[in-house]
């Protein structure tokens, strides 16, 4: 009898979440028809910029073996710029395999200004960052733009990313970026996860002013700025260095502004696992520095929350799911048209989807990351403590 009286309470139950997942897909999908409208109205071209003669040092913080890492950085030695430009690249391994990438360049490049720095240091638990601090010394100019080694950059991005420093107000500019597969399934999941997810999240977020972007994608200021704000030491054990940093920016009383061109990141995952320990650290990072904000991006996973909600049998769920997944798939051509980017797998966004989703619950049980090969963990203020075990 006891059980027979709470199979009612147990079916209101099912009833209640079936209802909230229904009604949080429906918002889903309404605030995905928004991005798509502000995806089309983001700029999809590279802007010429002025032509800008400042001298300008380009920070390259290397790791390991990277597929395409000479091609890249050809790139940064054939950008159409009025003044000098030193490529400098840095390392805290003499036998990392982006040595020999190094020396190889420097005979294919031999009037371009490409330098490698080796030197084992550590300044703290952030390897980006104590390679970043290692290189400084012999960085010549006063322009730094910082970029991360998977990053693929046209001839003209060095002048249009440093042309807003040429205002006095701005003291960083900063680019959001996409998705390329480097070939095979799982990099094209993970570019699909960038173009389908980050990216125009990313631009509904600057688009609407509710957040205020730094991503280490690309991240220019002058030497003065970083020098004011205290210089790369006081990331040396901090998760999202990159907000980090411009959190310091305008701290200082400076402007960090999103240029209006993307860049590229290539995507190297070739396992299931890697593509979610890369997702992990993503989302864990992302919620270390907006808690509150984070959890409500649950209105970014429509499709799980429809599904879910089909579990009950529901007709009208049926159709919403329809609708998201129809939603879903104009986003991503909205940011294929808008980038021209090459068409996606469409059939992934489905099972991409499951994946953000399945990340997005887990992120929340837990505070550990895999990064650069080591195992950290992330306390409240996105500190990194290595795990030792």
């Amino acid at each position: 009898m006891r059980i027979a009286a709470e199979i009612p309470d147990l079916l209101s139950f099912i009833l209640s979440l079936r209802d909230i997942c229904l009604a949080t897909a429906i918002i889903g999908c309404v605030f995905t028809l928004v991005e798509s409208a502000l995806v089309l109205g983001f700029p999809g071209e590279e802007t010429e910029g002025s032509p800008a003669q400042s001298p300008v040092t380009v920070l390259k913080p290397l790791h390991g073996a990277e597929p395409g890492l000479g091609a890249r950085l050809s790139a940064f030695c054939r950008q159409d710029y009025g003044g000098p430009v030193q490529v400098l690249c840095g390392t805290q391994d003499h036998a990392s395999p982006a040595v020999a990438v190094l020396r190889d360049m420097g005979t294919s490049f031999p009037t371009k200004a490409i330098e490698l720095a080796v030197d084992t240091r550590s300044h703290g638990v952030n390897g980006k960052v104590s390679n970043l601090i290692n290189m400084l010394p012999r960085a010549r100019h006063d322009i730094f733009v910082l970029s991360d080694s998977d990053i693929v950059v046209g001839s003209d991005y060095l002048r249009a990313v440093t042309a807003p420093l040429a205002s006095p107000r701005v003291g960083a500019v900063t680019c959001l970026y996409h998705g390329i597969s480097g070939g095979g399934f799982w990099t094209r999941l993970s570019a699909l996860a960038i173009n389908a997810h980050f990216l125009p999240h990313a631009i509904t977020a600057v688009s609407l002013a509710l957040a205020k972007p730094c991503c280490g994608a690309t991240i220019a200021m002058r030497r003065s700025t970083l020098d004011r704000i205290g210089g790369f030491g006081a990331l040396a054990d901090v998760l999202a260095d990159d907000h980090a940093l411009g959190l310091a920016v305008r701290a200082a009383g400076y402007e960090v502004v999103t240029a209006p061109f993307l860049v590229g990141h290539r995507c190297f995952e070739s396992s299931l696992r890697q593509v979610l320990r890369h997702e992990i650290r993503v989302a864990r990072t992302i919620k270390s520095i907006d808690p509150i904000g984070y959890a409500g991006t649950i209105i970014t996973h429509p499709w799980p929350l429809a599904l879910l909600a089909m579990l009950s049998g529901s007709t009208s769920a049926v159709l919403v799911a329809v609708a998201v997944l129809l939603s879903r798939v104009l986003l991503v051509r909205c940011v294929e048209r808008q980038f021209g980017l090459a068409r996606q797998n469409y059939w992934l966004i489905p099972l991409h989807d499951i994946i953000a989703f399945t990340v997005y619950v887990a992120s929340f049980f837990g505070a550990t990351v895999h990064w650069r090969g080591a195992d950290y963990s992330v306390t409240a203020n996105g500190i990194l403590v290595e795990d030792k075990t």
